[in-house]
């Protein structure tokens, strides 16, 4: 027995044939021949065939003669259905029930009789029993005009009427018939149960209906109300009707014309194999294999299923050829059966098998083909695919992972599983697998060109990455400026006091002056001094224009180095943080750094006029002249003439106001030290000022530091929305979603490593021996806990704003104090302050991290065995875009049997409807609550010296007797699971 198991095939539940008791229109002449040909040629096929009448089996007899003299070559089941009319009124006759009964019995007909003849009509001072003679009789005796016989059992049995009551004690009394016949009655208003409308009829109605298992309707109304859809709840039928109900619809022909076509193409679809039990087990799972429509429900799509297995050269395959389900197969058999080696083979086929597997140790890999590989010798296996493709491969992994190979199918073997959910390191391979989906969840129009989740991950989030660094690389810069001006700030008092200084000593300097001059020359000596003055200014101005020189100069160096290194260079950088701009290389040249006026010539213009400036101020060289005559009059200006102009008069003076040449050397002398010393004290008020100015540009730069700080999280935080947006999609399914899929979750959020950031500060920063808040280890992570963690993990760019500038105000006073330097040490304690700063304002510590979590804990901390249920949650529900076929080595691993009913069961339910899933498992709840569609049972032979045992299959579906025995004998708890269905879908057969 090798099967496909359950499949979608066509049934017709209810048709008459040429003869029927009643209303038959089927003609004279051959109408048999008509008959068969019409069921032969219609399309869809028919495969089953429930040949309908009234009160009799007649015509189904026929049908099984012809049947068995080679027509109806592909109905291969043929049973009878008997038409009854009950005694309640319906709104156009009266409500009609059918037998539906199992011809698996060789004596059913006999037995079927046995039944009908206990039913009774009492009329005319008589009792008729349901037989044909009955049905004659009371046909002559309700019109004494009738004497054919024929004529007479059609009269007949349209008086005939079947007690409700009775027919259910009939029922419930018989054993043979609990076990073999399924009572379908009418839905429809004419002879159905919605005929009874009135409300005395409304207990009737239910009664009726909970007694039925099957429901004659094409209504999509009744069938969204028998499956607890619409109307009523699962509950609700299971309490008022014995659970839910299959609804089927038969073209109910009585003439040529109608055979095997219902009304508006309405076919009844049964899932399963060509038995009898397909019918049972549609009333046990109606919603799963029980369908009304012009076609079966879609599952995979054909060209995505593997219809067929074929092992050759292969001595050990005792079942070389297996053919497959294209929804659930289960492949079942005690250990060591051979289970593990069918699906190896399948997904060797499918080029699934990684190349890691392949390269296994044969002595440790779990995979049967691995182990095996010595013995395998040249077997191949070929998968022939629903579209029509076959592919052959080797057994033994020679000619697996080609360059062009292509894994078909998605493996999802022990050592696969292990791989991904192991408890070392962080699940990195299922991360993956989970961004995958993720990235696949996105339409095609909102990825970005992006080929992978990474690269949408980059192009989603670059901008707000290279706004971060762009920000914290201003903040660096701003600090560094921020403490040299607190370095010149805390210089004020120092340079005031030098300037004190200087004044004091300029002044003695002048007082010593004083005593050098000769009695007679002080007219001479305050010239002198004011022409000092005069030189001391002007040589400011010049030295100010030396100043702009040498800049000019830098900056021409600077221009020619950014037009060589730093234009190209900022340039490459942004062409490769946007590579697909899609521009040519003559579009990005537009992009190149230049200066917008010509600088060149601007700088060299002023180096030429800074020049001119200084040649004119100093002027040419002054000869020697006369002595006694000044070099211009006493009422010149001052600041009009050149420099060498005045220092040759001051020369000129210095001869007058002494002639003692010791004396003039003296005064010569100390008029220099007298001009040096007031360009040094010009150069300290000029720090002084500088300094003293300090503080106000200090709280400006901090203002523009804070500004950038917010910005820096502001960027963060734009970064965080738009990895939550890559979620969305996958968020938005699994809040709708019910059940398992409700533990699974995303989450992004800011990650902040408060300790990391302190001991940075605590180990290279801070003495912590120094009596303060920040005295000992931890002191400062603590308090950084407190005040800055809450805003740095959830606050917005404000919030983070205010905690640092709230930290700064409290505590920048004791974090200064605590510095290894002193003030004193000014180079040592300059440095300090830049290092001091970049820790302070560093997001170095903050990253953006999104979390895949289970149950509300991050997958990273899960047991191996709940990351496999992640990876099935991914695989069998999430993973919509993969339709190919999902093979997995039992996958209740680590799985308590509870366990696997509550957060497997529905899946592979939901999976199987979308693409083949091929499941090894020795777990009763995953083959018969999902209702496995076809199970594999393995069995090895003896194992040979030096070869493989012979390895046998067989298949089936669970309407199966012989599958659901090796079911229940194979799997551990197989009986429970069988009656943990029945409770489940709130079925009842044995009435």
């Amino acid at each position: 027995m090798i099967g496909r198991g359950s499949e979608w095939r066509r049934w017709e539940p209810h048709i008459h044939a040429p003869g029927t008791v009643l209303n038959n229109q089927f003609g004279g002449g051959t109408p048999w021949e008509t008959y068969l040909t019409s069921l032969e040629t219609v399309a869809p096929r028919i495969e089953a065939i429930a040949v309908t009448d009234y009160y009799l089996t007649d015509t189904y007899e026929e049908v099984r003669k012809h049947k068995a003299a080679g027509r109806l070559p592909d109905v291969q089941l043929i049973f009878p259905n008997v038409e009854l009319r009950l005694d309640v009124a319906a709104k156009t006759g009266f409500v009609n029930v059918h037998l539906l009964v199992s011809p698996e019995e060789p004596n059913h007909v006999a037995e079927l009789h046995r039944i009908l003849q206990r039913l009774q009509f009492q009329a005319h001072g008589d009792t008729f029993n349901c037989t044909r003679a009955d049905l004659i009789s009371l046909g002559k005796k309700a019109d004494a005009s009738i004497l054919d016989d024929r004529a007479a059992l059609a009269h007949g049995a349209t008086q005939f009427k079947v007690n409700f009551d009775q027919l259910r004690r009939v029922m419930r009394e018989s054993d043979w018939a609990k076990a073999n016949i399924l009572i379908a009655v009418a839905g429809a208003a004419g002879d159905g149960t919605s005929g009874l409308r009135q409300a005395a009829d409304a207990t009737m109605r239910q009664e009726i209906e909970k007694f039925a298992h099957i429901i004659f309707s094409s209504s999509p109304a009744q069938r969204e109300f028998w499956s607890g859809r619409k109307g009523v709840t699962l509950d609700q039928l299971k309490e008022r009707y014995d659970g839910c109900k299959p609804c089927l619809h038969g073209s109910d022909a009585h003439d040529q014309r109608t055979v095997g076509q219902p009304v508006e193409e309405r076919y009844s679809w049964i899932k399963g194999g060509l038995e009898f039990d397909a019918l049972r087990q549609a009333c046990i799972d109606p919603e799963g294999r029980a369908y009304v429509g012009t076609e079966p429900p879609r599952t995979a799509m054909p060209s995505q299923v593997i219809s067929h297995v074929a092992i050759a050269d292969a001595n050990w395959a005792a079942t070389p050829e297996i053919p497959l389900n294209p929804g659930l197969v289960a492949i079942i058999g005690a250990r060591g059966s051979g289970k593990t080696a069918l699906a190896d083979v399948i997904a060797a086929g499918c080029d699934a098998i990684t190349p890691t597997a392949w390269s296994a140790s044969e002595n440790i890999s779990p995979s049967f083909l691995v182990r095996a590989r010595q013995l395998l010798g040249n077997a191949t296996a070929t998968l022939t695919w629903g579209g029509g493709a076959s592919v052959t491969r080797f057994l033994d992994g020679r000619d697996a992972n080609g360059h062009l190979a292509f894994p078909r199918a998605r493996y999802l073997s022990q050592q696969f599983v292990e791989e991904l959910c192991s408890s070392a390191g962080v699940s990195d391979g299922l991360i993956a697998e989970i961004e995958r989906v993720i990235f696949e969840a996105h339409p095609q129009d909102d990825r970005d060109g992006a080929i992978d989740f990474v690269e949408l991950r980059e192009f989603r989030t670059a901008r707000f990455q290279q706004a971060r660094e762009r920000e914290a690389e201003a903040i660096a810069d701003i600090s560094d400026r921020i403490a040299t001006e607190i370095e010149k700030e805390a210089s004020a008092a120092g340079l005031a006091l030098q300037v004190t200084q200087k004044t004091g000593q300029i002044k003695s300097y002048n007082e010593d002056l004083a005593k050098l001059v000769v009695k007679g020359t002080e007219a001479q000596a305050n010239r002198h001094t004011q022409l000092g003055q005069a030189v001391q200014t002007l040589r400011g101005t010049i030295q100010a224009y030396g100043n702009q020189r040498r800049t000019f100069v830098a900056l021409q160096d600077e221009v020619a180095s950014t037009r060589a290194t730093k234009a190209p260079e900022l340039l490459r950088q942004a062409k490769e943080r946007h590579l697909h701009s899609g521009l040519n290389q003559q579009q990005w040249d537009e992009f190149l750094l230049i200066y917008k006026g010509d600088v060149d010539k601007s700088l060299a213009g002023y180096v030429v006029w800074a020049d001119q400036q200084i040649a004119a101020l100093t002027g040419p060289a002054v000869p020697a002249g006369d002595p006694n005559t000044p070099l211009f009059p006493d009422t010149a200006d001052l600041s009009k003439l050149t420099l060498n102009t005045l220092l040759a008069e001051m020369t000129r003076l210095e001869a007058l106001v002494s002639a003692d040449n010791i004396v003039r050397g003296q005064y010569s002398t100390l008029s220099q030290r007298i001009a040096q010393e007031n360009t040094a004290l010009q150069s300290l008020q000029a720090r002084l000022t500088d300094a003293q100015g300090a503080a106000a540009r200090r709280k400006e730069l901090q203002s523009e530091r804070d500004a950038a700080y917010g910005r820096v999280f502001q960027a963060i935080i734009n970064e965080q929305a738009a990895l939550a947006d890559l979620y969305a999609p996958l968020m938005a399914r699994l809040t709708a979603s019910t059940g398992t899929l409700r533990k699974l979750g995303f989450s992004v959020r800011r990650v902040v490593d408060v300790a990391a950031w302190g001991t940075l500060a605590e180990e290279d920063l801070l003495d912590r021996r120094k009596a303060g808040p920040f005295q000992g280890r931890g002191a400062l992570i603590a308090l950084a806990d407190t005040t800055l963690r809450p805003a740095w993990e959830t606050g917005s760019a404000a919030d983070v704003q205010a905690a640092m500038a709230n930290f700064i105000a409290q505590y920048m006073r004791d974090l200064i104090s605590q510095a290894p330097y002193g003030q004193n040490q000014q180079a040592e304690f300059r440095a300090w302050l830049k290092q001091f700063a970049h820790w302070l304002f560093a997001t170095d510590h903050i990253s953006v991290r999104y979390e895949i979590v289970y149950d509300g804990i991050d997958i990273r901390k899960l047991s191996p065995g709940t990351r496999g249920i992640v990876l099935l949650l991914l695989y069998l529900a999430l993973d919509d875009v993969d339709d190919r076929p999902l093979i997995i080595d039992q996958p209740e691993e680590n799985l308590d049997p509870k366990s696997v009913f509550e957060e497997l069961v529905a899946l592979f339910i939901a999976a199987k409807a979308k693409r083949q899933v091929i499941m090894v498992t020795h777990n009763a709840n995953l083959v018969i609550n999902t209702d496995a569609d076809q199970i594999i049972v393995a069995d090895a032979g003896p194992h040979p010296m030096g070869g493989l045992p012979p390895i046998t299959y067989k298949a089936g579906g669970l309407e199966n007797a012989e599958i659901r025995k090796a079911v229940c004998d194979i799997l551990e708890g197989g009986e429970e699971a069988f009656q943990e269905r029945a409770r489940r879908l709130r079925v009842r057969l044995d009435r």
